[in-house]
C-alpha cells in the first residue's frame, strides 16, 4: 500500500485558516476585542494617508499657483562686457512662438509661454489710464493661473494671424467702466493707434496688487510696446507640472538651448528659484515622514494587541494544543493555525478599519472647507492607498502573531496535555 502523501503547505494552511476561523467565532467577545486594536490602527492609517495626500495636493497646487520654485525663466542677455564697458549686443536672441512650441514639444509635463512686458498709455473713448501690457502665448493662463470671469483668453490662432485682440484684468476695465467692467467685452481699447478688440475680462482675483494689466498676442509686440518698453525681446518661460521635476526640465532645456544656440551662456541666462525649491522639497519630505511615524505608532499598538490576545489564547488553549499533537497535527499544523488566527482577525479588522477611515478622511476634509474659506482641500482617495493599509496590517498581524504561534508549536504534547 503506497504511504500517504503529506497534504501541501498551501493545503495546510488552508485547512488551519478555516479551523482558525471556527475557534474565532467560538470565543466573539475575544475576538471583537482583538480586532478593534487593528480597527482602530487601520482607520487611523487610512484616514492619515488620505488626509495627508490631500494635504499635500493642496500645498502642490498653492505652491504651483501662487509662487514660481517651478518655474524656468531664459532671458536674452541685450550687452556684452568689454573693459567694464557694457557695449549692446548684435546677436540678440529674439524668441519665436516656434521656439515655444519646439521646446513644448521637447519637455513633457510642463507649460512654454512667451512674456515681453511694458507699459502704455491705453485709451477708451475719453478716458485713459496707465497699464502694464503682457504681449504672450495662450498657455500663460494656465502657467499664471488666470481666469476669464467674461468672455476668452487669448488663442493660438491669435498669435499665428497677429490678431488686434486683447484681455484686460478687472482692474482696467473698472478705470473705463466703473459701474459695470464686464461690458467693456466686446468694445474696443487703442494703444496709440493700434485698436484692440476685448475678447476677455479676467476674474478679479488674477489682479496683482491693483494694477491695470492686459495681454495681447506676443506677435503684435512691436506695434503695442513703446521702444523703450520693448527693447528687450521675449523671455521663454517653462514651468513644471511637478515641483520633482524641475531638474529633468531644467536640463532639457538646456539641452534644447544647446542645440539651438551653441555657446548660450553669453547670450542668455537661465533664472531658477533653487533655494526656494530644495526648502520646499525638504518640507515636503518631512511632512511624509511625520505622518508615516504616526501611522505607524498606530499599526504597531494594534499588533501588540494581537500579540496579547494569541499569547492568552495559547495559554488558556494549552490542553488542546496538546491532544492536536498528540492524534497526528505537527508542530507546523499548530503555527499555521495560530497565524491563521493573526490574519483572520487583521484581514476582518482591515476591511473594516478601511471604511471607518475614508469616512473620518471625507469628513475632517469637509469640516477643513467649512471653517476656512477658500480652503479648497478635499481627502485623496487612491486604491493604493487602501492596498498598502490592508497589506500594512496584514503584514503587522504576521510579525506579532509570530512568537505565539511559535509558542504554540513547540509545545511537548504530553506536557501539554497534562496541563490544567
Amino acid at each position: 500500500m503506497p504511504a500517504k502523501r503529506p497534504p501541501s503547505t498551501v493545503s495546510g494552511f488552508a485547512t488551519a485558516l478555516a479551523t482558525g476561523v471556527r475557534t474565532l467565532g467560538a470565543n466573539p467577545l475575544r475576538t471583537i476585542l482583538s480586532t478593534l486594536g487593528i480597527i482602530i490602527g487601520v482607520a487611523a492609517l487610512v484616514a492619515v494617508l488620505a488626509v495627508g495626500d490631500g494635504m499635500e495636493a493642496y500645498a502642490r497646487r498653492e505652491i504651483s499657483r501662487t509662487t514660481d520654485v517651478q518655474t524656468i525663466s531664459v532671458t536674452p542677455v541685450l550687452t556684452r562686457n568689454e573693459n567694464g564697458i557694457a557695449i549692446p549686443r548684435s546677436d540678440v536672441v529674439n524668441f519665436t512662438a516656434s521656439d515655444a512650441r519646439e521646446v513644448d514639444v521637447r519637455t513633457t509635463d510642463a507649460l512654454v509661454t512667451l512674456l515681453q512686458q511694458g507699459g502704455a498709455a491705453v485709451r477708451h473713448d475719453t478716458t485713459s489710464a496707465a497699464a502694464m501690457v503682457a504681449a504672450t502665448l495662450p498657455a500663460s493662463a494656465e502657467l499664471f493661473d488666470q481666469t476669464a470671469a467674461a468672455g476668452r483668453f487669448l488663442e493660438d490662432a491669435d498669435v499665428r494671424e497677429a490678431a488686434l485682440v486683447t484681455v484686460i484684468n478687472h482692474s482696467l476695465a473698472s478705470q473705463f467702466v466703473p459701474d459695470d467692467p464686464g461690458a467693456l467685452l466686446g468694445d474696443t481699447i487703442w494703444i496709440a493707434d493700434v485698436p484692440l478688440h476685448v475678447v476677455g475680462i479676467l476674474a478679479p482675483k488674477n489682479d496683482t496688487g491693483g494694477t491695470p494689466a492686459l495681454a495681447v498676442p506676443v506677435s503684435i509686440a512691436p506695434r503695442v510696446l513703446s521702444p523703450a518698453a520693448g527693447a528687450r525681446p521675449p523671455a521663454m518661460v517653462i514651468k513644471a507640472r511637478r515641483v520633482e521635476d524641475m531638474g529633468a526640465l531644467r536640463a532639457s532645456v538646456e539641452t534644447w538651448l544647446g542645440e539651438r544656440y551653441g555657446e548660450w551662456q553669453p547670450r542668455l541666462t537661465i533664472g531658477t528659484s533653487e533655494g526656494r525649491l530644495a526648502q520646499v522639497q525638504q518640507g515636503m519630505l518631512i511632512f511624509k515622514l511625520f505622518m508615516g511615524a504616526i501611522t505607524g505608532i498606530s499599526l504597531v499598538v494594534g499588533g501588540i494587541g494581537i500579540m496579547n490576545v494569541l499569547l492568552a489564547a495559547v495559554a488558556e488553549r494549552t490542553r488542546e494544543i496538546g491532544i492536536r499533537r498528540a492524534v497526528g497535527a505537527r508542530a507546523r499544523d499548530v503555527l499555521f493555525q495560530f497565524l491563521a488566527e493573526s490574519v483572520a482577525i487583521t484581514g476582518a479588522g482591515s476591511a473594516i478599519g478601511a471604511a471607518l477611515g475614508l469616512t473620518a478622511a471625507f469628513s475632517i476634509t469637509a469640516i477643513i472647507r467649512a471653517r476656512a474659506e477658500g480652503a479648497r482641500l478635499e481627502a485623496a482617495f487612491t486604491w493604493e492607498t487602501l492596498a498598502f493599509a490592508m497589506v500594512a496590517a496584514i503584514a503587522i498581524g504576521l510579525v506579532f502573531g509570530l512568537y505565539p504561534a511559535l509558542r504554540a508549536a513547540r509545545l511537548a504534547p504530553i506536557e501539554a496535555i497534562r496541563h490544567e
